[in-house]
């Protein structure tokens, strides 16, 4: 049985954390998760130190000194899991705007079309963002199609952050080559995906805002983004292969 596991990277997520790390444990299909905080002061990390007690073997916790990136999280935490071996691994999101029943949504498309990374898109099928402002929801969809338009890639939903990876894709690529370190990670992972030929494919999730704890977004992450496309269409996507 495919081994899989679910990267979550926190800061300051004490309200959330336990609540999504035991709805992941209840599911009929079994994943592991590990859990990447970056010195939260709130005790998030406390919390999943409690709980590995109760879910050992299963809970996993990284901690780093402090808000290092969320693209560096991701790396840090796809190094550890294939060094573990594990045969699937997921981006998700702590505040349950990602549906985790979703998670095998995603591990079965993967398996299905034999796809190197599944995206869980907010954008494939119409819009389907819930309690999102309108302004935050033009400015992610259109933030999406001048991606698509800079890059020519056919993934509608360029910025989203709940994939599911073959371990086989993600020990092919040269992390050590990719630039952004907030959501212009997420956009990069998926152009230097289609662009290097891995099958990538999208399936429509419907995203709902955080209830509880406080969103990470910036302007400077945006900002991040919109040059970074530009100077990522011109880079030499080869160097991302190992």
């Amino acid at each position: 049985m495919d081994s899989r596991i679910v990267i979550i990277p926190t800061y300051n997520e004490k309200e959330n954390i336990e609540k999504i790390i035991r709805y992941v444990f209840n599911l009929p299909d079994a994943f592991h998760m590990l859990i990447i905080d970056d010195g939260s002061p709130d005790g998030t990390a406390d919390i999943v130190k409690r709980l590995m007690n109760e879910f050992e073997g299963r809970l996993f916790l990284e901690e780093r000194s402090g808000k290092l990136g969320l693209g560096t999280a991701y790396i840090h935490g796809f190094k550890w899991c294939i060094a573990h071996g594990y045969d699937f691994i997921f981006e998700m999101d702590a505040d349950f705007s990602h549906n985790p029943d979703d998670l095998i949504r995603l591990y079965n498309a993967a398996v299905e079309n034999n796809a190197d990374a599944v995206v869980g898109s907010r954008y494939c099928n119409g819009v389907n963002v819930v309690n999102w402002p309108m302004s935050r929801i033009l400015m992610s969809y259109f933030g999406s199609a001048y991606v698509r338009f800079i890059l020519r890639t056919p993934v509608r939903d360029t910025t989203a952050g709940f994939i599911c990876y073959r371990r086989t894709l993600l020990e092919k690529l040269n992390f050590g080559q990719i630039r952004h370190t907030g959501y212009g990670f997420q956009i990069e992972m998926k152009y230097i995906i289609w662009k290097l030929g891995f099958k990538i494919m999208e399936i429509p999730i419907i995203f709902v805002d955080r209830q509880e704890g406080t969103s990470k977004m910036s302007s400077g992450i945006f900002k991040e983004a919109i040059w970074g496309v530009i100077k990522l269409r011109f880079r030499r996507v080869k160097k991302y292969l190992k």
